[in-house]
C-alpha cells in the first residue's frame, strides 16, 4: 500500500498543491518554514483524520480562508482508494473514502496505517503520562477496532462521571446510584482496555528490545513497564476512591491514569539516560511500532521521517536510513534542510523522488 497522489487546498501555508509520489522513497528538502513538515502533516491527516501537531481542525485552515481540503489516492496493489477530508470553519469535518462519507471517523483508523518519527517524539520521555498512553493507544487502535470503540466509549463515560462529581461539589449533594451507573460502564470498557494493553506490551517488548540492540550495538538492557492505577478489582478501586474523587471533582483511578515506564539497565530513562541513549530509545520504540503494526495488519505502513538528520548524530542517522531502506519497509517520506545531502545520500537509489519545497511551492528535482 502506498500514497500515489496528494492534493491540497488551503491547508496551513499551502494555498494549492498537487504531488505525485514514488512508491518507495520521497524526500522534501528546503530551508525551515517553507512547508516541508506541513506536507507530512497532510499525509498524517489522511490516515488519522486529524493533524499530528494541532488537533483543532479550524486552526489548520490557511489564514483568511474559510475551508481546507485534502485528497489522497492510495494504491493497494489491487485497486485505488480515494480519501477526502474537508473542513469548513464552524462546521462538522467531512471525511470520505471513495466518495462515501463515514458515520464515525473511528471507522477509518487503521485502513491506511502510518508511523511518524519526528523531534516531537521526545515528549514520550519528557512529557506526561498522557503522551505515553497515546502512544500505546495509537498502536493498538490501528489493528484492533474493538479497542478503539471501547476507548471512545470509556472517554465518554469518564466525562459524564466527572461532570457528576462536579455537580456533587456544586450542589453539596451525593447520588450513589447515579455514580454506580457510570462506574459499572467504566469497569466494562476500562477492563477491556487494561487487559488489551497488557497483552500488547507482552508482544511489543521483544520487538522493541530487538531494535534497541540493533541501533545501539551494545549490551544495555531496556524494558517497558506498564504502571496501572488498578492494582485490584476495578470496581473495588473505583469505590475506594469515591471520597477522594468527590474532593478532586474528577476520577482519580482508571485506565486514563495509567502510565508506561521507560527503563534502561533498570533505571528510568528520563532521569538517568544520556541524550544519545534517549534518542536510541525513541528510535527503537518507533521502529518497533512500525514492525508491530505491519505484522498485525499484513500491510507496510507509511513511514514519515521529519527533520531526523538534524536531531541525530551521523552514526545513528546512517543506521536508521539503512534499516528503513530495506525491503521490510514500504513507502517513506523524509524532510531535510539540505537538498545536496539527500541527493548524495540516495544518489545510487533509483527508487526515489526528491522535491524542493520553497514557500509552499513543490518542485521535483533530480
Amino acid at each position: 500500500m502506498y500514497l500515489k497522489q496528494l492534493s491540497i487546498l488551503n491547508f496551513k501555508n499551502y494555498a494549492e498543491a498537487s504531488v505525485q509520489f514514488h512508491p518507495k522513497l520521497n524526500c522534501f528538502t528546503g530551508v525551515n518554514g517553507m512547508g516541508k513538515t506541513n506536507l507530512l502533516d497532510a499525509i498524517y491527516y489522511l490516515s488519522f483524520c486529524k493533524s499530528c501537531f494541532n488537533t483543532i481542525d479550524s486552526q489548520n485552515i490557511l489564514f483568511d480562508q474559510d475551508f481546507f481540503m485534502l485528497q489522497g489516492l492510495f494504491d493497494n496493489g489491487v485497486e485505488l482508494d480515494e480519501v477526502y477530508c474537508g473542513i469548513k470553519r464552524v462546521q462538522k469535518k467531512v471525511f470520505k473514502r471513495n466518495k462515501k462519507e463515514y458515520e464515525k471517523l473511528s471507522d477509518h483508523i487503521g485502513l491506511f496505517p502510518l508511523v511518524m518519527i519526528s523531534p516531537a517524539d521526545t515528549n514520550l520521555i519528557t512529557g506526561g503520562s498522557d503522551q505515553r498512553r497515546r502512544f500505546i493507544d495509537g498502536i493498538i487502535s490501528q489493528f484492533d477496532k474493538l479497542y478503539l470503540d471501547n476507548l471512545v466509549q470509556y472517554n465518554h463515560i469518564l466525562q459524564q462521571r466527572n461532570a457528576l462529581l462536579k455537580h456533587f461539589s456544586a450542589t453539596r449533594s451525593f447520588d450513589s446510584i447515579g455514580l454506580e451507573i457510570w462506574d459499572e460502564q467504566l469497569v466494562i470498557y476500562g477492563s477491556y482496555i487494561h487487559d488489551a494493553r497488557e497483552v500488547f506490551l507482552k508482544e511489543f517488548i521483544p520487538v522493541f528490545e530487538k531494535y534497541y540492540k540493533l541501533i545501539a550495538e551494545n549490551s544495555e538492557q531496556v524494558h517497558l513497564q506498564y504502571i496501572s492505577t488498578i492494582q485490584q478489582d476495578y470496581k473495588t478501586a473505583l469505590q475506594a476512591a469515591i471520597k477522594k474523587d468527590c474532593a478532586l471533582e474528577h476520577t482519580s483511578v482508571g485506565i486514563h491514569r495509567d502510565d508506561l515506564d521507560f527503563l534502561l539497565n533498570e533505571n528510568q530513562v528520563k532521569k538517568f539516560a544520556s541524550q544519545g541513549q534517549q534518542k536510541t530509545y525513541l528510535l527503537a520504540l518507533k521502529l518497533a511500532q512500525y514492525e508491530f503494526i505491519k505484522n498485525k495488519k499484513g500491510i507496510k505502513p507509511l513511514l514519515l521521517l521529519d527533520d531526523i538528520h538534524d536531531k541525530l548524530d551521523e552514526n545513528r542517522f546512517k543506521k536508521l536510513i539503512n534499516i528503513v531502506s530495506s525491503d521490510e519497509f514500504g513507502q517513506i517520506f523524509i524532510t531535510d534542510t539540505h537538498t545536496e545531502r539527500m541527493q548524495k545520500l540516495f544518489a545510487n537509489n533509483p527508487d526515489r523522488k526528491i522535491f524542493k519545497v520553497d514557500n509552499a511551492s513543490i518542485t521535483e528535482i533530480n
